[in-house]
């Protein structure tokens, strides 16, 4: 059945086309034989440029990246032909990525960054154009989520905090590389929110505000650097198996309950979240811009 789809065609090609001359044909015949068909060489070079080389040039920093969506999304960045600098507060994690993502022949760099702090923010980016030479592409993915429990419960120094990394340390490091977009003629900014940011999850109501913040921020700096064709973009990402949401994904009970809200019946996948981020940050999307992108199998999505 190897060839049944390009047999199947040539015989619909010669049962309609009785015009077709004897030479055509046989020279379609032998075609048909031969070992690598036209059409497998045409779909080998589709894969091949659907895969690799859409963000070739391109350098992009991925915050929280040495596990789940953020590793998923930096893997997929790299493939796609990206340097790719990964970060995380600890460096045996950013090594261990570093070390597995090269393992792949991905390009790509690591460096400690706690997001909160000022110093390291800066390093990162300097680590990032000493090594890569710019700028392109900012995936904002770092977010904590410390309470677990009622908003009116929620302590005043808990709050801030949530709001501090999910919310202003987001803007302030989008702030930071915009300098760096420029020199380079525009970038791409993709912040990582949540379909918590529609649907408030139970017990984790300032985490779901904070994603819900994010998409407002991505509307108002989308309009401020249009100008500077720097495109700031969002993706809400569903429930994904990852660690940050095995409470959900991992117990089988919990789990059947909670596919009961996704129409596709399965939990997402880091990979695909990378998909859905690649293309925002490529010239696909070049005509993209203020927009969330939910990425939630069919959960119910709308302020």
């Amino acid at each position: 059945m190897k060839y049944l789809f390009t047999s199947l065609l040539y015989l619909q090609l010669t049962t309609k086309m009785n015009s077709i001359s004897c030479v055509s044909r046989r020279l379609f015949r032998r075609l048909l034989s031969t070992k690598e068909s036209s059409f497998q060489m045409a779909a080998s070079c589709y894969s091949s440029d659907a895969n690799s080389g859409r963000l070739s040039g391109k350098v992009a920093i991925v915050t929280a990246s040495t596990e789940g969506i953020g590793y998923g999304i930096a893997q997929k960045l790299a493939s796609e032909g990206a340097n790719v600098m990964i970060s995380s507060r600890k460096e045996a994690n950013v090594e261990a990525a570093v070390s597995k993502l090269s393992s792949e022949g991905l390009n790509v760099q690591g460096t400690v960054c706690h997001v909160g702090k000022k110093e390291d923010r800066e390093k990162l980016l300097k680590e990032t154009v000493a090594r890569f030479g710019g700028l392109d592409i900012l995936v904002s993915n770092a977010a904590v989520n410390p309470y677990f429990g009622t908003m009116l419960d929620c302590p005043e120094d808990v709050w801030e905090k949530i709001f501090d990394i999910n919310v202003k340390v987001a803007f302030l490091l989008f702030k930071e590389c915009v300098p760096l977009m420029q020199q380079r003629g525009g970038g791409s900014t993709i912040f990582i929110s949540s379909i918590a940011g529609y649907h408030p999850i139970p017990a984790l109501g300032p985490y779901s505000v904070s994603k819900t913040a994010l998409i407002g921020l991505t509307k108002a700096l989308a309009a401020e650097t249009a100008a500077d064709n720097i495109r700031v973009n969002c993706v809400a990402p569903g429930i994904v198996k990852t660690k940050f949401a095995a409470a959900l994904t991992e117990n089988d009970d919990i789990a059947e309950k909670t596919l009961e809200t996704v129409p596709l019946g399965r939990f997402g996948t880091p990979a695909e979240m990378g998909g859905a981020v690649s293309f925002l940050a490529s010239d696909d999307a070049s005509y993209v811009t203020g927009e969330t992108l939910v990425v939630s199998g069919g959960m119910h999505a709308r302020l």
